[in-house]
């Protein structure tokens, strides 16, 4: 392949940016998209099961700390797979023959054991934790790459290679070295080994013999950070001389363990890639506290709301129902005027007298009765005043 040569009729190759034994990874420009991606094509003679199987892990996964893919395809140049270009380089290109300040470990560490503890939680081991496979976007956030050695902890393909060793062998742990199938805890330890060189600026074991150095992780006992760089962070000392332990019980068990000991919990860590670094929001119980709290607040000013709604009520109800009675009507508006019946005498309001019909006035005497008339007394005439 060369620049210029167009892959799947859609990128366009414009500089070779790494080669190995099993790919070449190029920067691309995605002519669909606009935009530039890592190309990623498998060589003729590498293991085509095993590219598969990386692009369903990286697929899988979505952090701002996991190098994100874009596309996968298989072209007449061979399979490929179109991933984030991440042009700040590698960890390896920055710590070359010096450790690093402890901020900045402290950030590439965080970094480091969240994208883990995304790998962790969805049931992937890494594998081959390194340096140069850590890489650095525009904004120089580190991202975990190169997944070809990923595997799910479980299913029927969990254990297929135990007995075979994979890995770089500066970083392995004793387990992989020994040929057992890698756990969760088997990256703590090369992050271990990453986190030492990262804060002394050299590595716990050296040598020019990879069977030797393999021997030295599954045997010989790691300095502690502290003898090689004594003015070196203690509480990042102290994590990795946790994570190189040679008994997988006696680290970190993931990399959430590792966040946990940075101060951090996996769900406080927010997986965007807008996000320009790790950020950290209360913990969950402070939330829950809270929560609870606000909850009893809400409560309260209901309750309140509700008496001052049954008080308001009561204050500008409307007049009973009023049952047959006096009707008020005056020129302008016409209410029903309550009916009371009185079962004792106001103090304010004497009850009147009750009124008795006029006596019927006796008949005269027979003497004394006019002559020709027998109709009874005298009545004036209604119309007369």
């Amino acid at each position: 392949m060369r620049p210029n040569d167009e892959i799947a009729g859609r990128y366009r190759l414009e500089v070779l940016a790494g080669r190995g034994p099993m790919s070449e990874v190029w920067r691309a420009h995605d002519a669909t998209l606009g935009r530039t991606v890592a190309l990623k094509v498998l060589a003729p003679t590498a293991d085509l099961e095993r590219f598969r199987r990386e692009a369903r892990a990286v697929a899988s996964l979505s952090h701002e700390h996991v190098v994100r893919v874009f596309d996968y395809g298989e072209d007449e140049v061979g399979p490929f797979m179109a991933l984030e270009w991440l042009p700040g380089g590698t960890l390896e290109e920055r710590l070359r023959g010096r450790a690093l300040p402890g901020a900045v470990t402290g950030q590439i560490a965080t970094a480091i054991a969240s994208g883990l503890a995304h790998l962790h939680e969805r049931g992937l081991v890494h594998r081959d934790v390194k340096p140069a496979n850590i890489l650095f976007d525009a904004e120089n956030r580190a991202k975990l790459a190169d997944f070809g050695l990923a595997r799910s902890t479980d299913g029927p393909g969990a254990l297929t290679e135990a007995g075979t060793v994979l890995g770089t062998a500066a970083y392995i742990s004793p387990e992989q070295a020994a040929g057992i199938a890698a756990t969760p805890a088997s990256d703590v330890y090369s992050f271990g080994v990453l986190l030492f060189r990262m804060l002394t600026g050299a590595l716990p074991f050296v040598t020019g013999d990879a069977l030797a150095l393999m021997d030295m992780h599954r045997n010989r006992p790691a300095p502690t950070v502290a003898s090689v760089n004594p003015a070196a962070d203690p509480a990042l000392a102290a994590l990795a001389d946790s994570a190189l332990a040679k008994d997988p019980a006696a680290r970190p068990a993931d990399g959430a363990a590792l966040l946990a000991a940075l101060g951090l919990a996996p769900t406080e860590v927010m997986p965007t890639a807008a996000t320009a670094a790790t950020r950290v929001l209360t913990p969950a119980v402070t939330r829950t506290r809270s929560r609870g709290a606000a909850l009893a607040i809400a409560a309260a000013l209901v309750l309140l709301a509700a008496v001052g709604g049954l008080v308001a009520w009561a204050v500008t109800r409307p007049p009973a129902a009023t049952p047959p009675g006096a009707v008020s009507t005056s020129a302008k508006t016409q209410q029903t005027v309550p009916f009371v019946v009185q079962t004792h005498q106001s103090p304010h309001k004497p009850k009147p007298p009750k009124a008795h019909p006029p006596p019927k006035p006796k008949p005269p005497p027979e003497h004394q009765r006019p002559s020709g008339h027998r109709h009874g007394p005298h009545r004036p005439h209604p119309h007369r005043t």
